[in-house]
Formats: structure tokens, sequence, C-alpha cells
């Protein structure tokens, strides 16, 4: 007996950090997706095997939030494993890498493979809410954008409210091109966070104006999705980018490989994720600009995921 399930890949598009206090965000599955697999393990506990590629040290410093998250998850789903333990193996094509979901994907996944394994048959709804609380295990206080993405697909507009997260779907015509580069530095995104409350209480008349310049950029980028402005969604990814350094969450390795990304074509560029380390997102319409750039980040000696948002992708595997 054994148990399958998928979580896609996100690239948050627009107000990465900004959407933990609020304001709007618009965040896309990728081409590239975690495959869980759960079997009996033959005793008790739980046993995990992680073949996913990774970055550096990823697996490993990411090592203790991952046990915490796949508990919270055991919890959540009412499962003991003191009586039938359980081997869950991951594997899939998603790089586990900062800023692209990795995370997110992995308890996506492993909700739906143990909700394959018990015959749970649990709802996308379901599944979303158990996968957040597995990325309370990485992110201490997670906006669950990411496990939103990676449950759904598509290209989602996402907003957190107490009163329930505004969660809409946004329709473009055609996917679209990105190159998503690698600066290959690990990000605590916990800590990145914290640091951003902090100083935003801190500075609450200063803060309160990048974010309200925040809330109104993803507004006019989800009209020009819509009405495929692409080089208008370029121009605001630049914008939002700067907003982004104000806040004090990117670094010199992200501000290169956004420079070398517009220097090459890109239509825009800017951090993806939790910054400080990553990935950063370019805006490459077409097969040829895609090539071009992640050509150029290649040659400084990055990483680069050629990939594509605003679809989406083929589910296999769980419900």
């Amino acid at each position: 007996m054994k148990g399958h399930g998928i979580g896609f890949g996100k690239a948050i598009i627009f107000n990465e950090h900004f959407v933990v206090h609020g304001v709007p965000s618009i965040v896309s599955a990728i081409g590239q997706y975690t495959s869980a697999h759960v079997e009996p393990l033959g005793r008790s506990g739980v046993n995990l095997v992680d073949n996913r590629p990774a970055t550096p040290n990823y697996k490993e410093e990411k090592m203790e939030q991952q046990r915490e998250s796949l508990n919270r998850i055991l919890n959540k789903m009412n499962i003991d494993t003191k009586k039938e333990g359980l081997l869950i193996t991951l594997n899939g094509n998603l790089t586990a890498a900062s800023g692209i979901g990795a995370s997110a994907a992995s308890c996506v996944a492993i909700a739906r493979a143990l909700s394959d394994f018990y015959h749970m048959n649990l709802s996308d709804e379901e599944i979303n809410e158990i996968a957040y609380e597995g990325e309370k295990g990485y992110h201490g206080t997670p906006s669950g954008v990411d496990n939103t993405a990676s449950t759904y697909g598509g290209l989602i507009w996402f907003q957190k409210s107490e009163k329930g997260n505004i969660i809409e779907r946004i329709t473009i015509d055609n996917p679209v091109e990105v190159v998503i580069g690698n600066t290959g530095k690990v990000t605590d995104t916990a800590k990145a966070v914290a640091g951003v409350r902090e100083r935003k209480e801190k500075n609450p008349e200063r803060y309160k104006e990048i974010f309200d310049r925040a809330e109104n950029i993803a507004y006019l980028a989800r009209r020009a999705l819509q009405e495929g402005d692409l080089h208008n969604v370029g121009k605001l990814m630049n914008e939002n980018h700067k907003l982004l350094q104000q806040i004090e969450v990117s670094c010199k390795e992200l501000d290169f490989l956004v420079t070398i990304a517009r220097n090459n074509g890109a239509y825009g560029a800017k951090l993806t994720g939790g910054g400080l380390g990553g990935n950063m997102i370019a805006l490459t319409p077409g097969r040829e600009l895609q090539e071009k750039v992640a050509n150029a980040i290649e040659k400084e000696g990055f990483q680069t995921l050629k990939t594509i948002i605003g679809v989406t992708p083929r589910r296999e595997g769980g419900r």
C-alpha cells in the first residue's frame, strides 16, 4: 500500500514580506514540483528520505525545521505513528532552495500523499490548511501565500485577512517565460520576516508610505497581467524590488542577479521569496529572451531555472 502526492513550486511575482502584513500579493505556481511517496515502515516512528535536488547545505540547514514541520502535519491530520510507522520519500524536479516555495511544495506533497495513503480523500482546501500548519515549522508565522500557490497552481491574487484569506485566480491568455536565478545563499525566512516587523515598528511612518505603494503596485500589476501588458508588469516588478530593498530584505547577490537580468533585456526583475539570499525572478517573454538572460546569469557562475508562470501545471498522485 502506497500513497502519492505532489506540491508545485512557486514564485512570488509581487509583494513578498508585504503580504505578511495584509498587503495583497501576486504569486504563481511554476512547472516544477516536489513529489512525496508514503509507505509502511515496518516499525514505529517516521523515516523521511529526502531525495530532492538541492542548493548546497539547504537540507542540512533546514533539517530541524523540516522535522518540526512534519510533526505539525501529522498532528493536524491526527496520524499516530507509534503503532504503525511510515516511510516518507521526497523526490521531484523542484530544487530545494530558498525563494521557490520548496518547503511549501514538500508540505503539500506530504499532505496529499498521507491523504492518499489513508484514503482520507481530502479537498484542496483541507490540504492547504494542513500545508499551512506544516509551513509554521519553517517560517514561524507564514503568510499562507506559498502553500496556497503550491496547492492550487496557476496565478493567484492572495491577501491575508483575519476574516479569512482572500484567494482569487488571475487568468491570463498565455503562459509567460521567466528565469529564476539562484544566489546559492540559504535564507532564514523567519529571521527576515521578524526583521521587517521590528523595523516597521521602529519607523511606522516611513514604512506606511512604502507599504501603501506596495499595495498600489499590486492592483496595477493585476490589471497589467490581465491586459497582457507585460512591459508594464516588468516595470512594476522593478519598482517592487526597490521597495523590497528599502525594507532591507535584498542583498548584494540578489541585486547583482537583478542587474544582469535587466541588462540582458528582461522586462523586469526582482527578488522572489524570503530575500537575504535565495532567488530572484526575471520576466523574459519568449524562449529566445529566456535563454539569453539565463545564459548571462550562468556565465557569472549562478544556477538558473527556466520555467513558466500563469498556468496550472498537470497534477499527479493524490488528489
